[in-house]
């Protein structure tokens, strides 16, 4: 089997700076038929185990540490005798929910990742939060998001550890120089291609402002 993308669907709450909320996650499982990465391991540790099947987890690559996006990281680790990779730089975020699991190894920008034969760059775009990472696929012509960019605009910076005017840096500078007919892949919500959001950038910086 050729590497591919699966999509597993999950429904929880994300809770931050007092308040809590109903969302759906996009789990991606990335790999071939021997072995996958499991992208943000959201909610359903059993759902998720399910899609991965006999298949061996290279690792959990965590995009960012909001809790609707690591709150099954440990379990499944542990499962799967996995590590947890996320950017050092969310620390403060990881420890709202895991003080006593920490993350097995950092992800930078720039970092490459092989499972299934292909390659897996990761992009470093905070903004949502200080280490938010996109993991970009040139083979399969992709580009897993995380919270930073959706169908219709950026991620949410209205929380603590966010900024808008960083999370518009990152897209700018980093996610809309990859090909315009890269699809997008989110952390929630639909997917959509660089080349459909790219137009709307001064429409964001001026709703934002």
């Amino acid at each position: 089997m050729m590497a591919g993308i699966d999509h597993v669907l999950t429904s929880g709450t994300f809770s931050l700076d007092g308040g809590t909320w109903d969302v759906d996650n996009n789990v991606w499982i990335v790999g071939d038929d021997t072995e996958v990465i499991i992208v943000d391991a959201a909610h359903d540790a059993e759902a998720i185990a399910a899609a991965v099947g006999d298949r061996r987890v290279k690792a959990i690559v965590c995009t960012h540490a909001h809790d609707d996006h690591v709150n099954q990281a440990p379990a499944l680790a542990d499962r799967f005798s996995a590590p947890i990779l996320l950017n050092p730089a969310e620390a403060p975020l990881w420890e709202m929910t895991w003080l006593d699991h920490k993350p097995d190894e950092s992800i930078a920008h720039g970092q490459i990742l092989t499972v299934g034969g292909i390659e897996i760059e990761a992009l470093l775009t905070p903004g949502h939060s200080p280490g938010s990472t996109c993991l970009y696929i040139p083979e399969l012509g992709t580009v897993l998001t995380g919270d930073t960019l959706f169908a219709g605009g950026p991620g949410a910076t209205g929380r603590s550890y966010s900024s808008f005017d960083t999370i518009i840096d990152s897209i700018s500078g980093t996610l809309l120089t990859l090909p315009g007919d890269t699809v997008v892949r989110t952390g929630h919500g639909d997917a959509t291609a660089i080349g459909a959001e790219a137009p709307h950038l001064e429409e964001w910086v001026a709703r934002g402002h």
